[in-house]
């Protein structure tokens, strides 16, 4: 749909047609003269600062003197250079300048000639006031043209050069060509949307009733979950004109600016309604105005119009204004209030079906071969956005590339996904026999714990090939099921499962190593939660002691309470993971010879997989439960026993 662009009905009569022509056309020339005098003025100041202004007393003392080297003569000047000045380098010479009297300038010039004076040139300009003028007359002219299309430019696009105009992009449905199609995962999101798609096309079914349509909906979600690409599913559904703004382009470093840019947008949407208005990141304006978060007068402007403009248009236009944040809890209130972002739509990270249908997206185009199991991945990537799947199978495409095949195969997604979370392998790190045996042992620690262990993830995958990451190896776990509640003895398992690297060392060589840093780091951030959030601790029961901030972001808790309760956070904490870490010894205590046995395998082969893992497991467990042999009792022994 594209606006009306005849204005000429909306002239009055009685004005003249040329006459904003001639304001422009008379600034242009007032400019141009300023500019002229101006440079005139400089002109001559810079002309006077390398000169000496004298007397014509100073000249004749120096004629009478000798001291004259050489002399100009200009029109109603005289330029001259002492044999003093003459006589210094040519950076430090500085020439003196004095009236000429009227008389006859060339009898001047032959006088001093004839005194050994050397005289440069000699002017005598009958025509200098004529040519003077032409001069000034050609650049004001040259400058009148340049202003005067200066100034029908900034006429055209606005106060400044248009720095108060709105920055949007119209994107017609032919040019992002996105639909629901495109988005996978959002089954919620897209049912929620759905409405507003349907009143775009029949607003009528709405209005009959009198219902009106919500003027906004924010969209909030974690990084690259698709709340950009939903929206312009939503114009390409309706196929409606789409206006996509980014928040910080309506910060600029002159107040009214972000303001005037807001009401542009608006204008602009005004006349192309019904249409759709995206403001990416809208916390970047929309940030609340007290002084908790901190504010400028610039934003709290620019938030003001925004919220003037919302409130100013009618829904029955069909102007809908969508927003995305990933940080709705610094947003100020009276944005999201009824009657302005009304819905808040959460675009959450994808499921076990919506990483699979999202997988199904991001390979139409890629060459798959017959071995690829989509179902697998989506299983491995628990936790994953529809960013970070797309990243994998373009991974996994340049992998096949980089091998010389034609098609992606399973491996190739395999390795992709390692190398998203650990890395590339680093082929020239040279371990010492001691380091790899240490590595080899802490990684089948944990690996032989949540072997043994119930509650449980399966492991997948051990190594002990460095990575680019700084891992010197790892243990892969992949969920069977996907699960969205975890108990008190999971969590416990868990832990164990952390800390059964650092028991490997301690029980097989007594010592502890850096190796262990990360496991440290995320056990202790586990079991602070369990005391702090989930309620899971038997000294502080339900009670919780921490709020979490920035759930969509890093989503990292902070202590809300006193300092005597923080104190004894930690030592609940403590004996959490003392607790795990001695129970995961003794595991490996128990099974020592096992734990032997899968590390020497897995120094010989660098890389075991999870079935490689659990035949010993399993072998151990049968040979444990064989019966054992009772010897027979032979007829007429008597027991001696007592």
């Amino acid at each position: 749909m594209e606006p009306n662009r005849d204005n000429n009905s909306n002239r009055n009569p009685n004005q003249r047609p040329d006459g904003p022509g001639r304001g422009r056309i008379g600034s242009a020339l007032l400019i141009a003269l300023a500019l002229v005098l101006l440079f005139s003025w400089v002109m001559n100041m810079v002309e006077k600062s390398q000169y000496t202004e004298a007397t014509w007393t100073d000249f004749e003392k120096a004629r009478t003197t000798h001291q004259l080297a050489e002399v100009e003569l200009r029109d109603d000047r005289i330029f001259y250079m002492t044999k003093e000045e003459a006589a210094k380098p040519a950076s430090m010479q500085k020439a003196c300048f004095t009236g000429l009297p009227r008389g006859d300038t060339q009898a001047l010039a032959s006088e001093l000639a004839a005194e050994g004076v050397k005289v440069n040139k000699i002017i005598v300009e009958d025509n200098s006031m004529i040519m003077m003028i032409l001069s000034y007359v050609v650049m004001i002219g040259g400058l009148f043209l340049v202003m005067n299309m200066l100034t029908k430019r900034m006429g055209s696009e606005g106060m400044m050069g248009g720095l108060g105009k709105s920055k949007a992009k119209v994107y017609m449905e032919k040019q992002t060509g996105v639909t629901f199609k495109d988005v996978a995962g959002q089954d919620e999101a897209k049912e929620s949307l759905q409405e507003i798609i349907d009143f775009l096309h029949n607003p009528q079914k709405y209005t009959a009733i009198g219902a009106k349509l919500p003027k906004g909906a924010l969209l909030v979600g974690s990084p690259g979950t698709g709340k950009t690409l939903l929206a312009k599913a939503v114009a390409g559904e309706a196929n409606v004109p789409f206006f996509s703004i980014s928040g910080s382009d309506f910060v600029e470093m002159f107040v009214g600016m972000g303001a005037s840019r807001v009401r542009d947008l608006f204008q602009q949407a005004a006349k192309v309604a019904p249409c759709i208005i995206f403001i990416d990141e809208i916390d970047a304006v929309g940030r609340s105005r007290d002084n908790r978060y901190g504010s400028n007068s610039e934003q709290e402007q620019t938030l003001n119009q925004l919220l003037s403009e919302i409130d100013g248009f009618e829904p029955s236009k069909g102007i809908v204004c969508l927003a995305a944040t990933n940080r709705p809890e610094i947003l100020d209130k009276a944005l999201l209030r009824p009657g302005r972002f009304d819905r808040r739509i959460i675009v959450d990270r994808p499921n076990l079906q919506g990483r699979l249908d999202t997988l199904k997206v991001h390979t139409r185009k890629i060459k798959l071969s017959e071995d690829v199991d989509l179902r697998k991945i989506a299983q491995a990537t628990a936790g994953a956005v529809g960013a970070d799947l797309a990243n994998l199978v373009n991974e996994a495409a340049l992998r096949a590339v980089r091998m010389g095949r034609q098609a992606v195969n399973q491996e190739d997604l395999l390795v992709s996904f390692e190398t998203v979370i650990a890395g590339t392998e680093k082929k020239n790190t040279v371990l010492t026999d001691m380091e790899k045996r240490l590595v080899a042992y802490h990684e089948v620690g944990h690996a032989l714990v949540a072997a043994l262990e119930k509650h449980a993830q399966p492991v997948s995958k051990i190594t002990i090939v460095p990575h680019t990451s700084g891992a010197l190896g790892y243990t892969m776990q992949m969920p069977e099921e996907e699960k969205f509640l975890s108990t008190a003895d999971e969590l416990r398992t868990e832990l164990k499962t952390l800390v059964g690297g650092r028991a490997a060392e301690q029980v097989v060589f007594g010592i502890q190593t850096t190796g262990a840093a990360n496991d440290i780091q995320r056990a202790t951030s586990l079991a602070r939660n369990m005391v702090t959030q989930y309620g899971m601790s038997d000294k502080f029961g339900l009670m919780t002691t921490a709020s979490v901030q920035n759930q969509y972001l890093d989503g990292q808790a902070y202590m809300d309470c006193s300092q005597e309760t923080a104190a004894g956070v930690d030592q609940e904490v403590k004996r959490i993971l003392d607790t795990a870490y001695d129970d995961a010894k003794r595991i490996l205590t128990e099974h020592r010879v096992l734990l032997d046995e899968i590390s020497e395998f897995l120094l010989v082969k660098e890389t075991i997989t999870g079935d490689e893992l659990m035949a010993y497991v399993n072998a151990e467990k049968k040979s444990l439960e064989a019966p054992e042999e009772t010897p027979a009792i032979t007829e007429g022994t008597e027991n001696t026993e007592e």
